[in-house]
């Protein structure tokens, strides 16, 4: 048996994390079981585990009489329904994949089961796991079910995306956080298996594997029983030689390379790593986990501050790995994103406050103008918008539209912009939207769901000769932009 397996938790002292094992053990101490809940959190975390061990307490031949007065809040797992739910056979504890049972159909034929009595237990627990994945058909066919459900039924549903679930069935659910674990708490779950394997590890290792789980118990675990199985030797250096293969590109040393903008050496060092068997998005991770602490340092949250970085560009530097991470999985080369966020870091300036530069009338023409033939709906979109202000790093964009806004803050579409804009100043620039009042002449009607906020005074750095649109356009334009959008 895996250790994952053996050691999963089977009661709710056992539960690893604090928050949902003090929630649950509450609720269960008060005698009244909700008729549903919802638990959600990351992958690893517990949710499937604890929605078993719910489940026993509830049907516990031992234990079940007991919750109807502040009694026991824990199965006795002898029982036979203890038992047959920790043996995944109890027929009347029903486990439901949303991912693969997402439809309308699957949903009505659950509701029909749901009238049936239990076969043996005193109820039937649904656990529906990935609750999200329901398609909106199928999530208002489960709300009515939840809405009145039979008094012999308890729906128990995890999600690892919650905002994903229409509200109205999060309203008729109780909650239950299953946060991502500190490190610490992963190392104190490692401990039990440790202790119990008889395993000679060191504690750094621990930690090593902790931080190599990105926050998930299961993975932890199933990380520990790979270096065992494959005879790895469990010293700190090993352990992250294994897990990393990066011994070749320390974090602290890649940003201090990073710090003096040199764009070779760093995708020298990328390369190495990538020849050695390093995963490319397990490094990024790290190094944004560092800047993290660096960040919060900066702000007087820490003390982990990080030499040759003020907070600007801490922020600039984390955005730019941020969406290298994302692109790596999709890219056809995997470190491909890092080493183009890498020549776009060490291509500003190391004092970007020294290089202001103003950007005019014929700029922002040029700009329009190389940004049309690449995506018309951008050029569209700009032109209900115009530069304010431009540090030489930001340029901040002054957008009348709140839809304009949300389009052009897309990722793509902000990629585009900020490349062809860096093309024609000769630097990297970041641009930010900022929603603000229409010039007079810039439209002839109000616009629709405008957000209500004062125009904002020229700032440094801002167009002088720009107090209007600069290239004027009609509702044509918009027309032009949701043809395009919406492939009507």
């Amino acid at each position: 048996m895996t250790y994952y397996l053996k050691y999963r938790p089977q009661s709710l002292k056992e539960l690893d994390g604090v928050d949902a094992r003090e929630a649950l053990t509450k609720t269960v101490q008060s005698g009244k079981i909700p008729h549903a809940f919802l638990f959600l959190g990351p992958k690893g975390t517990g949710k499937t585990s604890a929605a078993r061990i719910l489940a026993k307490i509830i049907n516990c031949e031992s234990t079940s009489l007991k919750l109807r007065g502040h009694g026991k809040a824990e199965p006795c797992n002898k029982c036979d329904q203890c038992k047959s739910i920790t043996k995944g056979i109890n027929i009347d504890v029903i486990e439901i994949d949303a991912a693969s049972h997402r439809g309308i159909d699957d949903v009505r034929m659950l509701r029909d089961a749901v009238k049936l009595s239990p076969s043996s237990a005193k109820k039937k627990v649904y656990i529906i796991d990935e609750a999200h994945m329901l398609t909106t058909e199928a999530s208002n066919a489960l709300l009515k079910t939840l809405e009145e459900p039979p008094d012999h039924v308890v729906f128990i549903l995890a999600t690892t995306n919650p905002e994903k679930l229409i509200e109205t069935i999060r309203s008729r659910t109780t909650e239950i956080l299953f946060a991502k674990p500190s490190v610490v708490e992963i190392i104190r779950s490692l401990e039990k298996v440790v202790r119990g394997e008889k395993i000679k590890i060191p504690k750094e290792s621990l930690g090593i594997i902790a931080k190599a789980s990105k926050g998930s118990f299961r993975d932890a675990v199933k990380i520990l029983e790979q270096l065992v199985s494959e005879k790895v030797s469990l010293k700190a250096d090993n352990v992250a030689d294994f897990l990393f293969k990066s011994r070749s590109l320390g974090v602290d040393p890649f940003l201090a390379i990073l710090a003096e903008k040199d764009a070779r050496k760093a995708i020298v060092e990328v390369e190495k790593t990538v020849a050695s068997g390093g995963e490319v998005e397990d490094f990024i991770e790290m190094v944004l986990e560092r800047l993290k602490s660096a960040l919060l340092a900066a702000v007087g949250v820490g003390k982990e501050g990080l030499d040759g970085f003020d907070k600007e560009g801490l922020i600039e530097l984390s955005e730019l790995l941020f969406h290298a991470l994302g692109d790596s999985a999709l890219s056809p080369v995997e470190q491909l994103p890092l080493e183009i966020a890498i020549v776009k870091w060490c291509s500003i300036p190391k004092n970007p406050s020294k290089v202001k530069a103003n950007i005019d009338d014929d700029k922002w023409r040029d700009i329009l103008t190389k940004i049309r033939p690449i995506n018309t709906s951008i050029e569209a979109l700009l032109r209900a918008a115009k530069p304010m202000c431009f540090d030489g790093q930001v340029l901040t964009l002054s957008v009348y539209y709140r839809f304009h806004k949300e389009r052009l803050e897309e990722a793509h579409h902000r990629r585009v912009l900020e490349d062809v804009i860096a093309g024609v100043l000769g630097n990297p620039v970041r641009v930010v939207c900022t929603l603000t009042e229409p010039p007079p002449k810039a439209i002839g009607t109000q616009p629709v769901n405008k957000q209500e906020v004062p125009s904002l005074a020229p700032k440094e750095g801002v167009l002088t000769p720009s107090d209007g649109v600069l290239t004027e356009g009609g509702d044509k334009d918009i027309i032009k932009i949701a043809e395009e959008i919406f492939g009507q």
